[in-house]
This record gives structure tokens, sequence and C-alpha cells, in this order.
């Protein structure tokens, strides 16, 4: 036996101006039983500097290096194969832990859930905190088997957004021999949903979920990765990710994949589709215009009188007016950061 109970799996690519704060955050909590295991995907700025820094005095960090960028899917995947402890707790490299997180997260592990969904703190990208993330309509702890169809009825029901299925790595602590127990579904892999997938796998021979709504973690804004190549792209990330998720592991028709692209809606937000509508237009691409109203067209597909209504104010909504409101907008945020003098 290794002694690890807990494993942090962090795995990264060029993060190296925010691991340090996020291992930092990590070590000055960490006890004999936790191990933290860095993943590095090739990264070519000074990750492996920083993360030396820190093994000189934190012997129980080891570093993984490939050459290559392996992709989220495959080195989170790998970053938990490299793991020694019962649990592995899956953590963004520019995350922070919030204080006393280790601590409370290994009193909740002596109940030997297979996975403990952990809240968190929306903040900036300078980790100013912005706002309490919504998962579940719970305030309390509570366990559920998604096993059990009464019990994954009640938790997809309670969603408020796609964090309640499994979608956000920082918040998903799994025990690994649970995790080791499903393969890897290679149709997901390079999707940004493979995690989500393995874990889905496992709810027919139960899973046993503890909703923990109290923050484990403050999540560092405006440093979405996916946005690399978009914002109509990380949107088809999304909607085409959990509607195919919904479909390959419930029935397109099932409570659970209505529920899953109800919250799609909950997390792109009119004003978010308008705003991407008007940056679409501005840029002049037709291509990504098209593909943002195919999009609108399947978050709206279940064809409620609010679908409906909603997908009709996307559609009718002219571009001159998008510009004002996005003016005004402007000039109210431009308003607020003025100093208050008297």
């Amino acid at each position: 036996m290794s002694g690890i109970h807990l494993s942090v799996c962090i795995p990264t690519y060029n993060f190296g101006r925010f691991i340090g704060e996020t291992l930092e955050s990590v070590v000055r909590q960490a006890t004999e039983e936790v191990e933290i295991v860095v993943l590095d995907g090739g990264s070519t700025d000074n990750t492996t500097e920083v993360v030396a820094r820190f093994q000189r005095t934190f012997p129980r960090l080891r570093y993984f290096r490939q050459d290559f960028k392996g992709g989220i899917d495959r080195d989170m995947a790998k970053s938990v194969e490299m793991a020694r402890g019962e649990y592995c707790w899956l953590f963004s490299s520019d995350d922070i832990m919030a204080e006393g997180a280790l601590e409370r997260i290994l009193r909740k592990l002596r109940s030997r859930m297979d996975l403990y969904l952990c809240g968190f703190t929306r903040c900036t990208i300078d980790m100013k905190p912005v706002a309490k993330h919504p998962i579940l309509k719970f305030s309390t702890d509570m366990e559920f088997d998604l096993g059990k169809p009464v019990d994954r009825i009640l938790y997809f029901s309670s969603a408020l957004t796609t964090t309640a299925f499994f979608s956000y790595m920082s918040s998903l602590v799994v025990r690994r021999d649970r995790w080791e127990s499903v393969r890897a579904d290679e149709s997901f892999m390079g999707s940004c949903w493979g995690h989500v997938a393995r874990i889905l796998r496992m709810i027919p021979d139960g899973l046993k979920v503890d909703f923990l709504p109290e923050d484990y973690l403050l999540n560092r804004g405006d440093n979405d990765s996916f946005l690399e190549s978009g914002r109509v792209n990380r949107i088809a990330i999304a909607v085409d990710g959990y509607h195919r998720l919904g479909e390959v592991f419930f029935g397109k028709d099932s409570i659970e994949a209505y529920h899953m692209r109800r919250v799609l809606k909950n997390e792109y937000t009119m004003s978010y589709l308008l705003y991407t509508k008007l940056v679409t237009r501005e840029e002049g691409d037709e291509r990504k215009h098209e593909k943002l109203e195919s999009l609108v067209k399947k978050l709206y597909i279940d064809g409620s009188p609010t679908d409906r209504f909603r997908h009709g104010v996307y559609l009718l909504s002219p571009v001159f007016l998008l510009h004002i409101a996005a003016a005004a907008r402007r000039q109210v945020r431009s308003f607020m950061r003025k100093p208050v003098l008297g």
C-alpha cells in the first residue's frame, strides 16, 4: 500500500503563469495521505520550472511530462492512470483550492461514495470572487445513487447547470477503482467530455454521488481554453456534446436527456447568444453565423412555448438593435467604474 488516500490529479498545458498558485493552494493543506500528480501535455512555457520548484519542498508531487499535447480528455485519463490514491480529485491547473478544503474532503471520503461533486465560486482571472456557481437546487449535502431510477430522476430534475452532469473537472473527486472499472469511450475522446462519458457509463452498476454545495475551490474565470477557436465553437462543444451524451446514454426521448438539454439553456442565456450573433455578424463570417443559427435551433429543439418564444427573439432581433444594446452596456460599465467624489 502506498499510504496515499487522495491524489490531486492536474493535467496541464502551458499554464505556467497559473499553476504555481494552484500548487501552492494544495501544498499548504496537504497531509501525508495526499499526493499531487501533474500530467504535462508538452508545455512550451515555464511549467516544468514552476513544478520543479514545488517538488523540492513537497516530495509527493509527481510530475510526468509528455512530448506531445494529448488533449484534455486523454491527459485527464492519463493523470488518473498515474495516480496512487484511493480517490482522485481532478483539478484544473489554473484553479485554487479553498482554504480547509482538503481536510473537509478527506473527512467526506470516509463515507466511500463513488463520486463527490464539490461546490465552488466563480472568480475573475485575477481571482476576485464574482458569484457562487449554481449546480443543484439543494443547499445542503445530498447523497444519491444514480443507478436507482427514483434517485436519478430527482437528481437530474434538480440540476441547474451542466456541472451537475460532471462537466467541470475541478468539482469532481472520484473513486479510482470505479473510474478504472469502465473503459474510456473512444467515441467521446477529443470531444472535451471523455470524462463525462466515463462517469455516465458507471450508472447502470450504481453510481453513489455525494453533492457538497459548500465551496471547495475557486474557479478562475475569463480563462476558458475552449474559447481558443471562438465563441461559436465553444457553444458547439457544449450543445453538441451534451445532446449526444444524453442520446447515447439515456435515449433522445428520455427524461434524463431532456434535463441535460434543459440546463444548457441556463448556461447559454439569450443575452449571450445575441451578443455572439452580433460578434459573428461583425466578423462577416457567414459560415460561423450559419453554424450559430443551427446551434440555437438545436438548443431550443424541445419546442415548448418558451423555447419557441426564445428562438423567435433570437431570429428576429436585428443587428442594429444589438449594436445599440452593446454600446449602452459598455457605457453603463464605464459609468460604474468611475470613482464617486464627495
